[in-house]
């Protein structure tokens, strides 16, 4: 029996599908309803489903993102989308990122059945434990896209001091597999990728000749001047003093 995991933030949709298909038929059990993006990725990775039915347009959450972390994660798991957007720009991105189906609310019952078939024929023909797959023609690698939102994050967030958690959150995956896709694409840690993120917005407000060393510390978001000057030297070989001279003429 294939496991399923049914998401959206009405839980009178998740209650519905639960109810009106014959999951038995298709040799799948209903593992758990999750309301939200949030709660949807916390019982997936609890339920390892092999099959997802989830809105991917939900308040106040990225579900392209949630996509791509999820498949990252746990690439054999076969999506099928749910929305009441006719935004086909959208669903081709969401396709691109490993969605098996795009499926418009209301959703007609041929198609819910016509979908399942689909997925656990896919599913059907896996091997047993399959290497991470490699993307299909015409999509795009979800780990690649993941590193990217990671890297834009950090970016904007470094001042605010966040933690690898944070980061793996606002991608909907586990600290344990980001850690991992940083060091395969990147071949930085998490830590590295911060400081050197930090480092190269603290270059761009060194040409501010009214910010002393230690306010541009604190505005990348060191505490400690001093942490600040080793992480600094380190990844820039001169001291920040020696390369605002160099670099800014101040």
């Amino acid at each position: 029996m294939y496991k399923v995991v049914l998401i959206d933030d009405e839980s009178i949709i998740t209650q519905g599908l639960q109810k009106v298909v014959d999951w038995a038929a298709h040799h799948c059990q209903v593992a758990a309803l999750a309301q939200g993006a949030a709660s949807g990725a916390q019982a997936i990775r609890q339920h390892r489903p092999d099959i997802l039915f989830t809105d991917i347009k939900m308040p106040g959450e990225d579900g392209l993102t949630m996509l791509a972390g999820l498949k990252g994660e746990l690439p054999r798991m076969q999506i099928a989308v749910l929305t009441g957007y006719r935004d086909f720009e959208y669903a081709r991105r969401a396709i691109r990122r490993g969605v098996s189906r795009f499926l418009l609310k209301p959703s007609k019952m041929e198609e819910l059945n016509e979908a399942l078939d689909h997925m656990t024929g896919v599913l059907d023909r896996l091997p047993a434990r399959p290497e991470e797959p490699e993307p299909q023609s015409g999509s795009e690698d979800p780990n690649s896209f993941l590193v990217r939102q990671a890297q834009a994050y950090l970016a904007e967030h470094c001042a605010q001091r966040p933690s690898l958690q944070d980061v793996a959150d606002h991608c909907y995956v586990s600290q344990w597999h980001l850690s991992k896709l940083l060091n395969k694409h990147l071949g930085q840690s998490f830590y590295d990728l911060l400081n050197t993120e930090r480092v190269r917005q603290a270059k761009r407000l060194m040409a501010d000749p009214a910010l002393r060393i230690s306010e541009i510390a604190e505005q990348v978001g060191y505490a400690d001047t001093a942490h600040f000057s080793r992480v600094f030297k380190k990844l820039e070989g001169v001291s920040a003093g020696e390369w605002r001279n160099l670099h800014c003429g101040h």
